[in-house]
């Protein structure tokens, strides 16, 4: 992908020759795939729901296949901002919900029934990842017994909180040193 910002870099700039490590963690980057995912599938199920409802055997809930579109997409940009914990717990909440419906159209007299299960081995495995991802990217909290520090005599000055307010005193007196 840094060859491509070569082109556009003008004449006496530095050249990329090689992109480093990323720093990214495993997990974020999980989280950030899984976003991606999310938006994906969330468009697919907006703009193209009776397709999706046909393959299932689920004519008639174009309406729902649409909302479940607005929520992965909503669970998607959620997965790809600061707070991506809250984006993927709505994920594996979504999970639930698209195995509910698919669990309605496994009936015996839907056609498509092998659609529906192969749909929901895939929610399975994708509720894995998603939980997996929600786990790892949770906010790290202190162990319970652990030593909490406290700062109450620091006031954030090096000299002293009595120095910062005599020299503000001089500075609005007019005195400069």
């Amino acid at each position: 992908m840094f060859h491509f910002s070569n082109i556009v870099r003008t004449k006496g700039d530095p050249r990329i020759v090689d992109s480093g490590t990323s720093l990214a963690r495993p997990e974020d980057r999980l989280a950030r795939a899984l976003g991606w995912f999310s938006i994906g599938l969330g468009l697919a199920e907006l703009f193209a729901p009776r397709r999706v409802t046909q393959t299932l055997g689920m004519e008639g809930q174009e309406t729902l296949v649409r909302a479940f579109g607005a929520r992965e997409i909503v669970s998607g940009i959620m997965s790809l901002s600061v707070d991506k914990n809250a984006g993927l717990w709505a994920r594996v909440g979504g999970d639930g919900l698209d195995a509910a419906a698919l669990f309605s159209a496994l009936t015996p007299d839907n056609p498509k029934k092998g659609n529906v299960a192969l749909a929901l081995l895939m929610i399975g495995g994708i509720a894995m990842l998603d939980y997996r991802a929600a786990q790892e990217t949770r906010p790290k909290r202190p162990s319970p017994g652990a030593r909490r520090r406290l700062y109450p005599d620091r006031s954030g000055f090096p000299s002293g909180l009595a120095a910062v307010r005599d020299r503000a005193r001089q500075l609005t007196n007019g005195v400069r040193s």
